[in-house]
């Protein structure tokens, strides 16, 4: 039976504690043996990660260290393991000498955004329950809880969320593979796969993962042969101790078009939603994203701030969007560096009075309606991507674009995505038709048109 991570985080905690009691100088300690850590143990060897050359090379060569270390490995395992240590550029050998994994050609598109750190992601009361929950797996991935699935409305943090869980793992635990993954990304890896463009196994592939994040589970809806991939890799990972994170735009019991055995796996783990941010989470957000810009906050009037938290809330995508819109207008209109009130309502007029009742109704209203009510982006609807949910709101953009402001089919097509006349005609036709037979489309039209009137 292979050793569980646990365990060998066990095993290293007492050696480290032998060492510290025998060890004179507790400095070497500190710099040199306490933040080793076991990254494999394979037969009757262990390898064990320093975290610089210097380390690495100290506790090669130095006899009595060795020896320290030996007896102490032998005292916690009553094994006589071999014992070697290794820095971080040997992980990539030592897997290839260890795993003899092969090469893949699977999600070569799809990383980590360096950029998305719990660092620099704000907590405030509507999201504070998802962070800790990300925070805490990644102190024992696998072991809390399995999976972790947050959701929310698009723009409220959730990618920056998964991101961040990833970037800290790989940070603390530079030998764990990490794959972050879209699951449009994953409909295409496996669609290539069945045709036969891919050399290697995707199921097997995804069952090296140690970390397995995916944004978005809600598009696996309606994808029968993929979902059954996924539900196979998903039991094999969680079975074996691997660490899965979804999100998604509603709780695991609102997903339409999901088996329910894949929906009562969503549920085995923990469920956290993020809400839309108050007023003081906005204003710390806007705080922090001017310093990121390397500007003095006290140049910007506090007021100011508060407008702008007030006023475009709904979610941090807005909020973010406002402040560029502010940031641009200052220094490329005004060339200011004090920034009063009455300049931040100015930067920010154009958009905030799309916001205000009364102002006549225009095809970007539409699209942006629809694209809350289905909490999808509108570079997702005006996208080729065609999983069924943005293509379904793709085509009512359409069909209420023609019915409540009668757009040609030519500019309403390039608005979309640059689509070709044909295909919003038989877009249009399509919802016409699906109107008649389908109550819940006709529910999802009136709260549509509820939304643009409110």
């Amino acid at each position: 039976m292979p050793i569980s991570l646990s365990q060998k985080e066990k095993i290293w905690d007492d050696v480290l504690k032998y060492i510290k009691e025998r060890l004179e100088d507790r400095h070497v300690f500190d710099q040199f043996f306490s933040t080793t850590k076991i990254h494999k143990i394979e037969g009757n060897k262990i390898l064990v990660l320093t975290d610089s050359k210097l380390a690495y090379s100290l506790l090669n060569s130095n006899s009595t260290y060795k020896n320290l270390v030996d007896d102490a490995v032998y005292f916690v395992t009553e094994t006589n393991f071999e014992v070697e240590f290794i820095q971080p550029d040997d992980i990539q050998s030592s897997i290839q000498t260890f795993s003899d994994q092969p090469k893949h050609t699977f999600f070569q598109h799809c990383s980590l955004n360096p950029k998305y750190t719990f660092d620099n992601f704000v907590v405030g009361s509507s999201n504070r329950e998802a962070v800790q929950a990300s925070v805490l797996i990644t102190a024992n991935p696998g072991e809390s809880f399995n999976p972790l699935f947050i959701y929310s409305k698009s723009g409220l943090g959730k990618t920056h969320l998964l991101h961040s869980i990833g970037n800290y793992i790989k940070e603390k635990r530079p030998f764990f593979k990490v794959l972050y993954i879209t699951t449009d990304a994953f409909i295409d890896e496996f669609v290539k796969y069945v045709r036969g463009n891919q050399d290697e196994s995707l199921k097997d592939f995804l069952k090296t993962v140690d970390v397995l994040l995916i944004d978005d589970i809600q598009f696996l809806s309606e994808k029968t042969k993929t979902a059954e991939l996924f539900f196979n890799v998903f039991n094999f990972l969680v079975s074996n101790g691997k660490q899965i994170v979804l999100t998604s735009d509603r709780h695991p019991n609102d997903l339409k078009g999901l088996e329910d055995r894949l929906v009562s796996r969503f549920n085995m783990g923990l469920s956290v939603n993020i809400q839309n941010p108050d007023i003081d989470t906005c204003i710390s957000i806007l705080k922090t994203k001017i310093e990121a810009n390397g500007l003095n906050i006290n140049n910007f009037d506090y007021d100011g701030i508060v407008y702008l938290a007030e006023n475009f809330s709904k979610n941090v995508r807005e909020l973010e969007g406002a402040l560029n819109r502010l940031l641009f207008y200052t220094i490329n209109v005004k060339h200011m560096s004090k920034i009063d009130i009455n300049t931040i309502k100015e930067s920010v007029s154009g958009i905030s009075s799309k916001k205000k009742k009364g102002n006549t109704l225009t095809e970007q209203d539409i699209i942006s309606a629809v694209c809350e009510y289905y909490h999808l982006t509108e570079e997702q609807v005006s996208s080729k991507v065609r999983t069924s949910q943005i293509a379904l709101a793709r085509q009512i953009c359409m069909y209420l674009c023609r019915t409540m402001l009668n757009t040609p089919f030519i500019p309403l097509g390039k608005l979309l995505g640059g689509r070709d006349h044909s295909t919003v005609m038989s877009s249009v036709e399509k919802v016409e038709l699906m109107l008649k037979t389908d109550l819940s489309l006709n529910n999802a039209i009136d709260d549509i048109k509820k939304l643009l009137n409110s």
